[in-house]
């Protein structure tokens, strides 16, 4: 029995999220179905993180063990010609049998794209979120930085989240404009139902003047979800990668291509 590291890139308009759903198209199930065919036999696998219903992934981890013999490359090519066009393995590898795509992760990573254009993009539609109102991506860096450091993040949890606990440790928050987008950067240990969807709703607020920068950090202290802003579109966000310690010798995530 081999344990096998991929990473897959996705692009999630099409499905229900990541995890496997009875009643719809899931990328989880139609990554085993690929893995499955070219091992000749079921193939589960496991993931470092749950994305919801249109979230993307630039470089989401997974593993699977099988008895099936095939080399690195037998497994990439093979597995993306049974894969639609929009999922594919980006790379294959053997790992260590006591490695977890989900367990030995040390935090992940997501970004959140914003198009901020007076016109909206035919190219961008379901890949990013559109907002025409001219955002002041400086005030919402600024404004983000209160939600730096092992925190409760019930006031941007989900009302369906099923973590025990709403704490969670972000360790990098960042907003900057490229040209026309502006992009919430962010990294933590682990992420809540929705959690970085209601931090980007609420930082919009900061960034369209609705809002004092001071209030997100309120929003924080209150706990309370009815504070914060509004669940910002799936489309916008990504997952980029998760980080593993560098015994496990999986591949550096390139830098992310959007914007």
């Amino acid at each position: 029995m081999t344990r096998w590291a991929a990473a897959v890139e996705y692009v999630g308009t099409a499905y229900s999220g990541w995890q496997s759903q009875s009643h719809a198209p899931s990328v989880q199930a139609a990554i085993e179905t690929a893995l499955s065919t070219v091992a000749a036999h079921p193939v589960a696998i496991a993931a470092a993180g749950r994305t919801d219903t249109g979230v993307h992934a630039f470089s989401q981890v997974i593993h699977f063990d099988t008895e099936a013999q095939r080399s690195a490359y037998a497994w990439l090519l093979g597995t993306n010609s049974n894969l639609p066009e929009d999922i594919s393995l980006r790379w294959v590898q053997p790992v260590r049998g006591d490695f977890h795509a989900r367990h030995s992760a040390l935090a992940r990573r997501y970004r959140y794209v914003i198009h901020n254009s007076r016109a909206r993009s035919a190219l961008l539609g379901g890949r990013a979120t559109w907002i025409n109102w001219t955002l002041d991506a400086e005030a919402m860096h600024r404004a983000a930085q209160a939600l730096v450091g092992e925190l409760d993040f019930s006031a941007f949890r989900g009302s369906e989240c099923q973590s025990t606990t709403p704490m969670r440790c972000v360790t990098d928050i960042g907003v900057s404009r490229h040209g026309d987008f502006v992009v919430l950067a962010i990294r933590a240990n682990a992420f809540l139902h929705h959690m970085v969807r209601n931090i980007a709703g609420t930082l919009i607020e900061v960034g369209q003047g609705k809002r004092p920068e001071a209030w997100v950090g309120e929003v924080l202290a209150s706990r309370d979800r009815t504070r914060a802003g509004m669940n910002a579109p799936a489309s916008g966000l990504y997952f980029v990668a998760a980080d593993y310690p560098d015994e496990f010798g999986l591949p550096e995530t390139p830098d992310f291509w959007l914007p």
